[in-house]
């Protein structure tokens, strides 16, 4: 664990370091196998109720380009993407995930990832075919931490819209950018992403050592997924990059301009972590999407990791602004290979909400004052 004496502080406010400072007492053992080469996260497979609802939310309002699509299930794509989908709608029951999606670096890798779950124990299925229509030869597994991932290379290549600007909206969605799971132990997390091939870019700590959360990347971004602590398994939300702040705005004022404002849970506005600006948006399920955009490059071997203090109230809103309770509390099912609900354990640890605005006012904007905007607000 690295020591705040160990870390640099920066005129930003945040610390850096060249370790992780992560460490877990429960961790998930590493197999002798080799993990499969992930280059990013590619497609989230969404349960929805209401089909037609969706379609209109994220085709007619954010404006993903639909691939395919038949009376159960949507296939969608952002605007610079080759590859078959980025997102799935398929209708169920229940509103939750079926697989957070990731792209290996060659065919190859898909034995990798069969030997690396099938030595941890875990469910493991292989199909040929793939298990939804546009993708290969894929694996789905449930993970060690209860999350169903899929792994797949093979993918129908479609026309990048990247030069139909005929076609563009304000708004447009360029790429998909990250997922955010949670999960009750975060270092126990990190630790098993680690083994995966994840880099931590950032996290957020107290000076106990306590750990709220961690962004790791496999591509040259501040992630590909982020473990975010809480009753889990459950996902926080799904990421689609923008261009420019004016095209989150213009997100808004769409939305506003339809009567819709209810769909904005949280912004717009800038964060600390990742230097981002943010928008996050709730779906007719309640599945909650960010768009984003103006993060940073991260490729480097010898990249620093971030660490934010957790009762710095800019780490999650770098103007300082309130986190809505809900953005702490809400998060979506996920489900088993057999499209169960999983079950949700309980976090034991600090709760990030409960530390940085509960009624100790712990919250702060200069390190040397005790006191801030969160910790008055709710």
């Amino acid at each position: 664990m690295t020591k705040r004496t160990d870390m640099t502080r920066t005129s930003a406010g945040y610390f850096v370091s060249q370790e992780t400072g992560i460490a877990t007492d429960n961790p998930i053992a590493t197999p002798q196998s080799s993990p499969p080469d992930i280059l990013r996260c590619a497609y989230m497979e969404l349960v929805v109720t209401d089909l037609a609802a969706s379609r209109e939310f994220y085709v007619d309002v954010l404006g993903l380009y639909v691939t395919e699509e038949d009376e159960n299930t949507l296939y969608l794509r952002s605007t610079e993407e080759f590859i078959h989908h980025n997102l799935v709608l398929r209708k169920g029951e229940v509103a939750a995930v079926a697989a957070f999606s990731y792209r290996v670096r060659s065919p190859e890798e898909l034995d990798k990832a069969v030997a690396f779950y099938t030595e941890l124990g875990c469910d493991v299925r292989r199909n040929p075919d793939g298990f939804v229509k546009g993708v290969g030869d894929s694996v789905r597994v449930v993970d060690p931490l209860g999350f169903p991932y899929e792994f797949f290379y093979q993918s129908d290549h479609v026309e990048r819209m990247s030069w139909r600007y005929d076609l563009h909206i304000p708004g447009e969605l360029v790429r998909l950018d990250h997922f955010n799971q949670v999960t009750p132990d975060v270092p126990r997390a990190v630790k098993y992403m680690q083994d995966l091939g994840f880099r931590v870019t950032e996290d957020i700590q107290d000076e106990e050592g306590t750990v709220y959360a961690a962004w790791m990347r496999r591509k040259s971004t501040v992630h590909d997924t982020a473990m975010t602590g809480g009753d889990g398994p459950r996902m926080h939300h799904v990421c689609f990059a923008t261009h420019e702040k004016h095209n989150i705005l213009s997100i808004c004022d769409k939305l506003g301009a339809l009567r819709r404002s209810d769909s904005i849970e949280r912004g717009p506005g800038r964060h600390g972590v990742s230097n981002a600006f943010y928008l996050y948006l709730r779906d007719p399920d309640g599945h909650r999407v960010e768009v984003y955009t103006q993060d940073y490059y991260t490729g480097d071997p010898d990249n620093p990791v971030i660490t934010w203090d957790v009762h710095d109230n800019q780490r999650r809103d770098w103007w300082g602004n309130p986190v809505v309770p809900s953005w702490y509390t809400d998060a979506s099912l996920v489900l088993d290979l057999d499209g169960s609900p999983q079950p949700v354990h309980a976090r034991t640890d600090d709760s990030e909400m409960a530390v940085t605005i509960g009624a100790d006012g712990f919250s702060y904007t200069r390190a040397d004052e005790n006191e801030g905007k969160l910790g008055n607000q709710l």
